[in-house]
């Protein structure tokens, strides 16, 4: 499980896909009736980008920065973390509620609103601006991180306290494939159509 971080390259397009995908078995009775169960608690998220261009000269080595990146993960071989773009940052997130006796808690963050909430982890913290307890900043001192997101407090929250965290995070990502189609169409200018991986903001692959 490598830490390494996708590259960020000026040539990747905006047209990025981001899907959230579940694995639920379903079956069905003679009657019509259906039994369902769910065998994922959190889902694996497909994502797909692309590169209008990729520079491979000696000032902008954009290609070979790709290339070597895919190839260091052995195609999908290794996991790795990746910054997506709009989906990589919080503030003010709740991840919790004191109850005065428990002190460790993980960092989390809530897609959706007006009742249609979902809360997944936060496994693997790039930066952490501050932590909060009912709106107000608590003293690094009176906390530590740890690698996977673990928020330990020195002292157990208040009963009734919202904890919240403001940062950024990553997530956990594999590539889907093991090759990689890189295309020149000028001298010194390549593309790549897509690149596709699947992870989590949770330590899934």
């Amino acid at each position: 499980m490598s830490n390494s971080v996708y590259p960020d390259l000026p040539g990747m397009k905006l047209d990025a896909t981001v899907s959230p995908r579940f694995s639920t078995k379903i079956q069905s009775a003679i009657s019509g009736r259906e039994t369902r169960a769910a065998f994922m608690a959190y889902p694996l998220w497909d994502i797909t980008l692309a590169y209008e261009f990729l520079r491979s000269n000696g000032a902008f080595p954009e290609l070979d920065t790709l290339a070597g990146f895919f190839m260091q993960m052995k195609g999908s071989w290794d996991s790795f973390l990746i910054s997506i773009p709009n989906d990589n940052a919080v503030t003010d997130m709740q991840f919790g509620m004191g109850n005065g006796v428990q002190t460790v808690f993980q960092l989390t963050r809530t897609r959706g609103a007006g009742g249609f909430g979902f809360t997944e982890p936060c496994q693997n913290p790039a930066a952490l601006t501050n932590i909060k307890g009912n709106g107000s900043v608590i003293s690094s001192g009176g906390y530590s991180i740890g690698s996977t997101g673990l928020i330990t407090f020195v002292t157990a929250p208040a009963v009734g306290t919202a904890l919240t965290w403001s940062g950024s995070f990553y997530y956990r990502c594999r590539f889907v494939n093991d090759t990689a189609d890189f295309s020149r169409f000028m001298q010194d200018l390549w593309s790549l159509g897509s690149i596709k991986m699947t992870g989590a903001t949770g330590n899934k692959v």
